[in-house]
């Protein structure tokens, strides 16, 4: 019978497209991905890859090998993780995604901290500001901040609000003056946030009273840590959240401008696929995760 280990190699070859790739996923070293797929090939008397100086590729009998046993190991997995599961142990890989400035700043932490509870759960981190369709990406739950979430068809978390403050850095604003009200902000360089890096509008209010103002004219950009630096560096005021900008605020880096005013509240949120019932590695993290943003480190 074929070794499972060797299968799940093999089947990490054919994803990659490439030994080095497959090794570098499953912490091996190449020499020994490419044992475990010769001993597969040797065991099956098959040749299951194609491999040239460019690229590893599938033989036919290798493509239908991989359709059928791919469905196999997971199920096999499956099982598995459920009979742990029912023991009280959580396992298995944990696929996340999150914003950059969320992970460049929070889940360092989190992750070493959660790892410590749960080491026998295995972590993939991916890091992108861009709004992800959980429903077609291959992640367990992905991490936003945003507006209240309105989708139906996914299930979500809201952890907590996440405050945004306006911010320039002394130096800008002793050359051109510190705004009073939003309406001053229209002869200002107001640098923008969005996830296609064009113009946003900010909307702000004030007893009852609110105001909207273009930024981006002159910079628009779709990472929050880099829009930070800009204003520290005096290209202009930025709406940002205040866990990026705090140690800046903090050490006088940034000042907070027109600070009365408030933008619309976001919240910190948990998306994940229609799961019937949360996979016990992915509520053991959110659980986790939770306590660490509203206890240890909030935001």
């Amino acid at each position: 019978m074929s070794d499972l280990n060797d299968i799940r190699v093999f089947l990490a070859v054919a994803e990659q497209r490439s030994f080095v790739g497959a090794a570098r996923q499953l912490a091996m070293t190449p020499p020994s991905v490419t044992r475990a797929v010769g001993a597969l090939e040797e065991e099956l008397g098959v040749q299951l890859l194609l491999r040239t100086t460019r690229q590893v590729s599938l033989t036919s009998a290798g493509a239908v090998y991989a359709a059928r046993v791919r469905p196999l190991v997971a199920e096999f997995d499956a099982v598995a993780e459920t009979v742990r599961e029912e023991q009280g142990e959580t396992a298995g890989l944990l696929r996340i995604n999150a914003p950059l400035s969320l992970g460049q700043q929070i889940l360092a932490d989190v992750l070493s901290g959660f790892r410590v509870e749960y080491p026998n759960t295995r972590v993939s981190l991916a890091l992108t500001d861009r709004f992800i369709d959980i429903l077609s990406e291959t992640f367990d739950l992905a991490i936003r901040i945003s507006e209240p979430p309105r989708d139906k068809s996914t299930i979500w978390r809201k952890i907590c609000p996440v405050r945004r403050v306006l911010v320039a850095s002394p130096g800008y604003l002793a050359a051109f003056g510190t705004p009073r009200d939003p309406d001053d902000l229209a002869a200002h360089a107001c640098v923008a946030y969005d996830e296609e890096a064009v113009e946003e509008t900010w909307e702000l209010s004030h007893g009852g009273r609110t105001r909207k103002v273009r930024a981006g004219r002159m910079i628009a950009a779709n990472n929050g840590e880099l829009l930070a630096r800009l204003a520290a560096n005096g290209e202009g005021i930025a709406l940002l959240p205040l866990f990026i900008v705090e140690d800046a605020l903090n050490s006088g880096t940034l000042s907070q401008v027109l600070a009365e005013w408030s933008p619309p509240e976001l919240w910190l949120t948990l998306y994940y696929p229609p799961y019937e019932k949360l996979p016990m590695r992915v509520a053991k993290f959110s659980d986790f995760f939770e306590s660490y943003v509203t206890h240890i480190r909030p935001l």
